[in-house]
């Protein structure tokens, strides 16, 4: 393992184990909390799920709504400095 292992592949492995668990989160999240995801058999023979309530939970999740109450900007600070007349 030593041979493959080296100092200079960390930078490498730290950012695909990070990718490969935002992955799996991403995965996890949408089999157990996607209403359009049906693992169980009897919800699967439904052709359509009147689910309304439950989309709308999923799509407005707690991200998203904080984000609406915060103005639409990357780095307010440097906008303002640039954006400022002086």
């Amino acid at each position: 393992m030593g041979r493959w292992v080296r100092p200079e592949v960390y930078p490498l492995m730290a950012a695909m184990t990070f990718v490969t668990s935002l992955c799996a989160f991403q995965l996890t999240r949408n089999v157990f909390l996607n209403p359009d995801v049906r693992i169980d058999k009897a919800k699967r023979g439904m052709g359509v799920l009147e689910n309304k309530e439950e989309g709308e939970k999923y799509a407005e999740h707690g991200l998203r709504k904080f984000l609406r109450t915060r103005p639409p900007e990357i780095m307010p600070t440097i906008n303002q400095f640039f954006s400022q007349d002086e």
